[in-house]
């Protein structure tokens, strides 16, 4: 079996004035999240709905939704050059691009939302190797550095059989890189809402159904920008991945949750999740949206066109559900009252520590965790304009 690639790849030129209007509305976007960082790093956080209690607010949500999504990104790469899938080939190079492109808007609006971005060289730089923190950081540098020689032995022909090989090293490294996301919060034995491994694997099927949505947008984006469709045996192939990855990311929530109730310490914490004030979060944004619209599309017959359609709509709701799971964990297991005593009864105390107010983000944060998306898949564009990433229509179909 030969490892040359023999599609042809071009830069993208657009044949719709789409394109176009999609970068203007990106750019839009981006000067938007520039001012509200710029507003929120002069202000100071006080502009926004964070507090004592709430320190990790939208924008994480927006940051950790974005990095997730980098991991599973990788999905197209990795189906041809780990598991020999022929059809997903054309794509490889676009999947990384677009895998590297969100990661670093990821980081962007964590360092933004953060505070002090002029000391990102110091956390570079210096590592607590105690901290999964620290463990984190080279995580993400690592995928960077993966990334850019996986499409270097792509792009050279004398290097196309070593393929296999950097694309082996790179799915092992993005699960290593979402479990250690995973567990900077399943490491927080602190929060009762958290300290749990099952995040880890959660946090992986999350990277996996949303990185598989993300990457059903850009590859039907660029085949409609060249006046061509995504051939139907992508369509199928795409639809049956993500109808897997969001039956996965139910059943390990599922079993999260089920777990929590089993154990009597984390028994006020699962009703304050599944029947607080964040539980309709919870129910609408994940389940209904999350889960159950994009099922029920994935599942719809009809003519190719129909359900192209419905992949996009469904890999557009199964990103917000994502974002709904993710929004519950972070800002849920902030809000939910602490115990600072275990086994210990507080007489008095001047903490919140019987509850605090519901926290209700401002549209600075909002705007920065947009503006952060914008980015990510503004620089993906980009580099599709000035580099051979996408397929022509030709290899695509053949």
């Amino acid at each position: 079996m030969s490892t040359i690639d023999t599609n042809r790849y071009n830069t993208l030129k657009p044949a719709s004035t789409s394109y176009w209007l999609t970068l203007a509305v990106l750019l839009v976007l981006v000067a938007l999240g520039g001012y509200s960082a710029f507003n929120m790093e002069h202000a100071g956080h006080q502009i926004s709905g964070m507090n004592n209690q709430i320190v990790w607010g939208l924008p994480h949500v927006f940051a950790i939704t974005l990095i997730v999504a980098a991991s599973g990104a990788l999905n197209g790469a990795s189906m041809s050059s780990v598991f020999g899938l022929k059809r997903c080939k054309p794509f490889a190079r676009l999947s990384v691009v677009l895998a590297m492109t969100l990661l670093v808007g990821g980081l962007i609006v964590l360092v933004l939302d953060l505070g002090r971005p002029d000391r990102l060289v110091v956390a570079m730089t210096h590592f607590n190797f105690k901290s999964i923190f620290s463990w984190n950081i080279i995580l993400y540098n690592g995928f960077i550095a993966i990334g850019i020689v996986y499409l270097w032995v792509m792009m050279e022909p004398r290097l196309n059989r070593y393929t296999a090989k950097v694309g082996a090293f790179a799915f092992l490294w993005r699960f290593i890189l979402t479990t250690g996301t995973g567990s900077i919060f399943g490491f927080l034995v602190g929060r009762n809402a958290l300290d749990s491994a099952l995040l880890a694997p959660l946090f992986i099927a999350l990277a996996l159904s949303i990185g598989t949505a993300a990457q059903v947008f850009i590859f039907s984006a660029t085949a409609r920008w060249q006046n061509s469709d995504l051939p139907e045996s992508m369509v199928f192939a795409q639809g049956r991945l993500l109808l897997w990855f969001v039956l996965a990311v139910l059943y390990f929530a599922v079993v999260h949750h089920v777990t929590n109730l089993y154990l009597a310490e984390h028994q006020v914490v699962e009703r304050y999740a599944l029947a607080g004030p964040m539980s309709p979060v919870f129910w609408v944004g994940f389940v209904l949206i999350g889960t159950i619209a994009p099922i029920v599309l994935l599942f719809r017959g009809g003519s190719e066109n129909k359900r192209c359609r419905n992949l996009i709509f469904a890999s557009a709701v199964t990103i917000l559900g994502g974002m709904a799971l993710i929004y519950t964990i972070v800002i849920g297991a902030q809000s939910t009252p602490q115990r600072l005593f275990p086994d210990k009864t507080v007489i008095a105390s001047r903490f919140g520590d019987a509850g605090f107010e519901l926290y209700q983000p401002t549209a600075w944060e909002l705007g920065l965790g947009i503006g952060g998306v914008a980015m990510a898949v503004l620089m993906c564009l980009i580099l599709l304009r000035v580099l051979p990433f996408t397929p022509e229509p030709e290899s695509v179909a053949s």
